[in-house]
Parts: structure tokens; sequence; C-alpha cells
């Protein structure tokens, strides 16, 4: 698809959710014009129109959080996209990781369903872990460990793994499940570090399986 056959509202403008490419949250909801979708693609970068300036701005050019474009995608209709970006800190000019951090639901009696998937926490933990990574709160473990840098991650996934080879030597289930925990934990914190979508290490496990 070309530019050309984006659908802009009649005022020159398409709405664009930015999404990270790793963890799937949605981090905000912008608008580009024509310009702005061509500079997008040109640099990699987001750039969008504000509607309220008139003017062009590029997505941290002040902050230093600036958002590497992976992929553009549009719907159906031609009129909207999505654009998965690999972010280089904060996405909300409140400093939180996504624009999207408040419920209308939470804490006026309505129950958010709850996930069945037995695999949720990967999701989550995902999620929170790239938090982490953008909004860097002081007191975090996580924190700790993405501003030491990848030899000290390394460290612990190392240390992590010896752990779970002595848990099942030991055949110390509870150990062995603890150790477990700690590894993946760790290994998420690495995927983060290295810009390694989950999605990308199931999507091959997957490819494995079929061959």
């Amino acid at each position: 698809m070309n530019i050309e056959n984006v659908r802009f509202d009649e005022k020159g403008l398409v709405p664009a959710i930015v999404q990270d490419a790793q963890s799937k949250e949605v981090l905000t909801l912008a608008y580009m014009n024509e310009e702005s979708l061509k500079k997008s693609v040109e640099t990699r970068e987001t750039w969008f129109f504000s509607r309220s300036r008139q003017e062009l701005w590029h997505k941290g050019a002040t902050s230093g959080n600036t958002q590497k474009i992976t992929d553009i995608r549009y719907d159906c209709d031609e009129d909207a996209l999505v654009v998965l970006v690999e972010p280089a800190g904060p996405a909300c000019h409140k400093g939180s990781y996504s624009c999207f951090s408040d419920s209308l639901l939470a804490g006026e009696g309505e129950a958010v369903e709850a996930n069945d998937d037995r695999f949720e926490i990967l999701n989550t933990l995902e999620e929170v872990i790239a938090k982490r990574d953008a909004e860097r709160p002081e007191g975090s473990y996580t924190t700790y460990l993405f501003e030491e840098g990848v030899d000290k991650i390394l460290k612990k996934v190392g240390e992590e793994a010896s752990e779970v080879i002595i848990a099942a030597k030991n055949k110390d289930k509870e150990e062995l499940t603890w150790e477990s925990a700690d590894l993946l934990f760790h290994l998420l914190v690495l995927l983060r570090e290295q810009q390694l979508p989950l999605d990308d290490i199931l999507a091959r496990l997957k490819e494995r399986h079929g061959n």
C-alpha cells in the first residue's frame, strides 16, 4: 500500500495508534497528516500532527523518548493506522510508559473479566518489564537490571539457569519451581533489553513444531 492510498479525513488527518512492538501495550493515540506520515516512513521514527498547535512534531525531539518504528499497519477501510514501535522511554508526557494507564472500571464496583489463559502471566510480566524499562522507577529491581546493562542481566540468567539445574539434580520440586520462575523472569528482561519480542520466540517454537 502506498501513502497515497491512505484515506485522510476532511481535515487531512488519520488516527495513529502507537503500540509497543514487544509487549503489545497500546502507548498512545495521535494523528498524522500526509507529511508526518511520510516523515515517519522515511526516518523510521514517529512524527505526528498536533491538532492544538497545528504543526508537525517529532516524538522525543525534546524529551529524548523517541519511538523507533518497526512496522506501520492499516485497517480494512484504510483510514486508521497502527504504528508498532520500540520506545526509548515513556510515551506519555506525564512520564508514564503508556498514556492509557487509568481505568474507568477500577474502583467502581465492576470487576474486569478474568482471563483464563494459563500463560496470561507471561503477557503481564512482559508488559510490566516494558513499563519498568520505559519509566525506570527508583527502587525497582527491574530498573536496576536495565541500568546495570546486558552483562548484569546475562549474569543473572546464567546464575538462575545454574540454580534450575541444581534444583533438578536434587529432585526438589519446590526449589525447582522457584528457580524456574526466576529464570523465566530474567529471560524476559533479557529479551526486552535485546528488543526481541516474546512473540518471535513463540513463532519459532510453532515453526519447529510444524516441522
